[in-house]
């Protein structure tokens, strides 16, 4: 009762002291709380005792009750009354908030806006409340994709923070801003906003922790924006500050003393999240650059720290770096030839995403990319195809959108027989004509589709000529991948048109960058090279060490493909459509060919 002028009630003091005793309570007795605090009213307590208990009512009930509808009239009646009392904003401004959150909880949206409209109008006065209530209704509008108003919300924020006298909260601001701008991919804007954000960090001085958590949180943007582009030997100079930064934090006490400005009562992220959130981007970072054990060491770093977490907190952020997270790793099992591996933490994904319908509608794209990737690698062209086209149905995403046209074009070239379908995909992702992303690593990969056409269709000038404009980009920005592939593909031309000493050159310089990734298709199809290379040149005993090795890797190979289809789990091949099955029948066995890989 601290905004009330008089001593509150020995009643009420008890009611409220039982009521608490009972919510914190191990286990927490949530019916006897409700009861001491509905007793409250028997009492006909004054306007603010009768909001606050409003609140605390519906609070507990929104939290640990499903009585929706009981904790929806009391968080209106509490947002309602405190409306009416003067200063007694802790109160109103907290049940604006939680009713606005439990009408987004509920799907009404529109119904949260109205409130978090008014109260930011009234809240001008009480400088936390007023920054609070703007992230809040910021954070609404960008969930459903409106990123115009966020922005403009995060503007305002920011302004007012700088009246206020808060630099810091002035740099979240900001910074959120310039989150959503990369996401709307407003390049022209962003970086300006961040050259602004990195002067305001570096002379704020205050809270070191805090100092620092905005360093991680402008250098988080900078490092992900490189990523995006897919520049992945550019960003190294901000991952290791990144890095460094994150280490710092780690050494760093939580300071107990509160900022004396209302305005800066704010934190981007716990440390602990943080953490989590620089393993995921080094984790994103390895698998462009081609470095996969590194991507699996911190993947198993983070995903431990994950399930730490998750014992304490059900912060919803967490299950979206798991998806990430284990989306990344997915795609690195396929590489190095756990496929197997790679399907059960596919189903996994499918579980996370089960269980959040929001995690659903933002992963969906990305889950049947997935699958059409994982098709792809045990030989299931068909069905390769059918989810590539489910995930471009799904996704606004310019990024990803061309990811998957990429692959899907992959899939036409091996089929042999869609031509018609083949040469439209082609002509949108046409890396020397309006390609339609600013992605060096996609563009890149583009001339790599190109080539592995004109090679198809012996053109081989023409091949060369693409695959040389690969490497020369993969290259230039340390794709390790992309320069293996192409190096074998220009390996097997150069072998056909019977120049066999340029062949070695390429064949053998893929093999040992395809043997650090490690690559296991392309080391596949460079000790076949090998082979048949050193018995054209009459070295026997080379050719039968490349034998050898070509054995020993499609036995690999054939031994992880009869076990991914074996799984049950390989039945999500078919799903293209609704929520992931939550149940899988088991497989009698393998029912695709390797002929394609061996």
């Amino acid at each position: 009762m601290a905004a009330s002028t008089e001593a509150p009630e020995p009643w009420y003091l008890a009611l409220l002291g039982f009521a608490e005793h009972f919510r914190t309570s191990s286990p927490p007795k949530i019916r006897l709380c409700v009861h001491c605090l509905q007793a409250v009213f028997q009492f006909k307590p004054p306007p603010r005792v009768e909001a606050r208990t409003h609140l605390q009512l519906g609070s507990v009930l929104y939290r640990h009750t499903k009585n929706s509808e009981l904790a929806q009239t009391h968080l209106e009646k509490a947002w309602f009354i405190s409306q009416q009392i003067s200063q007694f904003e802790d109160v109103k401004f907290e049940a604006a908030s939680i009713l606005s959150e439990f009408y987004c909880q509920q799907n009404l949206v529109d119904s949260a806006k109205p409130v978090l409209r008014k109260a930011i109008q009234i809240s001008q006065q009480t400088p936390y409340w007023h920054c609070r209530l703007l992230f809040q209704l910021a954070q609404l509008h960008a969930l459903e994709k409106d990123l115009v108003s966020a922005c403009d919300l995060l503007g305002v924020g920011a302004e007012y923070a700088r009246v206020m006298g808060s630099e810091y909260t002035r740099a979240l601001f900001l910074l959120s801003k310039g989150m959503l701008l990369l996401m709307e991919r407003k390049l022209s804007e962003v970086h300006p906003l961040l050259t602004l954000c990195g002067t305001i960090v570096e002379n704020w001085q205050g809270n070191p922790i805090q100092k620092e958590s905005l360093r991680v949180f402008f250098l988080v943007l900078q490092v992900t924006h490189y990523l995006d582009a897919g520049q992945v030997k550019s960003v190294k100079p901000c991952l290791k500050q990144l890095q460094q930064c994150i280490q710092t934090i780690s050494t760093l006490h939580d300071d107990e003393i509160l900022p004396t400005n209302p305005a800066a009562l704010f934190h981007w992220l716990p440390k602990e999240h943080m953490c989590v959130l620089v393993y995921l981007v080094t984790v994103m970072h390895s698998m462009q650059a081609g470095y996969l054990e590194k991507a699996q060491k911190y993947t198993d770093k983070a995903l431990m720290q994950l399930e730490k977490l998750k014992m304490l907190d059900s912060s919803p952020i967490l299950s979206t770096f798991q998806v990430i997270l284990l989306e990344h790793i997915i795609m690195c099992r396929l590489v190095t030839g756990h496929k197997a591996t790679a399907l059960q933490e596919i189903s996994q994904v499918c579980q996370l995403c089960q269980l959040s319908p929001r995690l659903f509608t933002n992963h969906a794209a990305q889950l049947h990319t997935l699958l059409g990737l994982y098709c792809i690698s045990v030989n299931c062209m068909d069905n390769a195809e059918a989810q590539f086209t489910a995930a471009l149905q799904m996704t606004t995403h310019q990024e990803l959108w061309t990811f998957i046209v990429t692959n899907l074009a992959s899939v036409y070239i091996r089929e042999g027989n869609r031509h018609q379908e083949l040469y439209s995909l082609l002509e949108r992702i046409n890396p020397d004509h309006n390609f339609p992303v600013s992605s060096h690593c996609l563009r890149a990969a583009a001339f790599y589709i190109r080539g592995l056409l004109s090679f198809f269709q012996g053109r081989y000038n023409e091949a060369k000529r693409f695959l040389r404009e690969t490497l020369k980009m993969s290259n230039a920005e340390d794709l390790n991948r992309l320069t293996a592939c192409s190096l074998v593909l220009l390996g097997h031309i150069f072998f056909v048109l019977g120049n066999h000493r340029e062949s070695n050159n390429m064949v053998v310089p893929a093999m040992q960058l395809a043997s650090k990734i490690p690559d296991m298709s392309v080391q596949l199809w460079s000790s076949a090279l090998l082979k048949d290379l050193n018995k054209a040149c009459g070295n026997t005993m080379d050719a039968h060490e490349a034998a050898q090795m070509h054995q020993n890797f499609s036995q690999q190979l054939l031994q992880d493909h009869i076990a991914a289809c074996s799984l049950p789990e390989h039945n999500l091949i078919s799903w293209t459509d609704g929520l992931p099955p939550g149940q899988f029948q088991p497989q009698n066995g393998p029912t695709t060919s390797l002929a394609s890989l061996l």
